[in-house]
């Protein structure tokens, strides 16, 4: 059995949770399965990178922010590589190129067309774990290319069709899926399960839970996710493809600046609803439109956050 595991930058922003991303790829090896991880570079250094090419330059070429910004995942890679052999257990690093990882040739915003993975199994086939570079492969003209903005989960998520993987863990600094922003309204409930379409929508809507790309790739090819905690404690939301009977009819709500989306199979009718929601709590709804399982209304930025505390109490807290 084969797990992927992709830990973001915030679950490795120090040589602490270097050492912890390490050990829950060390504990599936214990079990017996075998372990891919994916990593990001660590919490801030992708800023950090962009900041110093802007110093020296008004307009940096592309090919060249993406080389320099590939070595954010690079250097996490080898941390993690270090920080699992540390523990006793063999372990690889390999950048993109060096995972088989054939890429388009838009530097910033690139696809993955071919993965081979050559080295990836080779590693596997002898209990070696590849610590892989996520967010980045190679071109055509065997330059350096990155994946844009969520792409070490899009990395993650198509080597695990590659590979035929059990699962897809992704590693984050939340307990997983939530109906709506908890930073935002703690009364957001975790959910156990997600459906993939879903979380698809609230992706496009402004969530930032899930990367859109990384769905797309996940709807695409059958890959299961499951969105956990990087502190390794409870199991998470578990994102597939739910039969009818399964898919909840609300599955979550999104706000990005003044637009409040509402998402789920019978959210595509909810737009009244909310309207007449905000209303009753005097929030002025400045537009608003139905879609295909989702609705979303417009508010003034200054009351988002309330319309939204507002629409989530009425559409999820009392059960509907």
């Amino acid at each position: 059995m084969l797990t992927v595991q992709k830990f973001g930058g915030s679950s490795l922003g120090d040589g602490e949770k270097l050492r912890r991303a390490a050990q829950l790829a060390a504990r599936e090896r214990q079990k017996g399965r075998d372990v891919v991880m994916v990593v990001s570079a660590m919490g801030g250094a992708t800023d950090e990178l962009l900041a110093l090419a802007y110093s020296v330059s008004s307009a940096p070429e592309k090919r060249e922010l993406d080389a320099l910004l590939s070595t954010g995942e690079c250097a996490s890679a080898a941390l993690c590589a270090i920080a699992l052999e540390a523990q006793g257990q063999r372990a690889i690093s390999l950048a993109g190129w060096q995972s088989g990882i054939f890429t388009d040739t838009e530097h910033g915003e690139a696809r993955i067309q071919t993965l081979t993975a050559g080295r990836i199994r080779s590693a596997l086939a002898h209990g070696i774990v590849p610590v892989v570079s996520g967010f980045q492969g190679i071109d055509r003209y065997g330059d350096v290319t990155t994946l844009g903005r969520g792409g070490s989960d899009t990395t993650a998520v198509a080597l695990a069709a590659a590979l035929q993987a059990e699962g897809c863990d992704i590693y984050t600094d939340v307990a997983g899926i939530y109906t709506a922003d908890p930073r935002l309204v703690p009364s957001a409930r975790l959910l156990d399960a997600a459906d993939t379409r879903d979380m698809l929508r609230l992706s496009y809507a402004g969530a930032q839970v899930l990367h859109a790309v990384s769905l797309e790739t996940a709807l695409e090819k059958g890959v299961e996710l499951r969105l956990r905690s990087s502190d390794g404690v409870g199991e998470g939301t578990l994102v597939r493809l739910l039969g009818e009977g399964e898919r909840p009819p609300l599955a979550g709500m999104a706000l990005s600046r003044g637009r409040i989306t509402l998402v789920g199979r019978e959210a595509g009718s909810a737009l009244a609803e909310m309207r007449a929601c905000l209303a009753a709590r005097g929030i002025e709804c400045l537009g608003g439109a139905e879609g295909k399982e989702n609705a979303f209304v417009e508010v003034a930025r200054g009351d988002a956050q309330r319309a939204l505390g507002a629409l989530h109490a009425h559409f999820f807290a009392e059960a509907k």
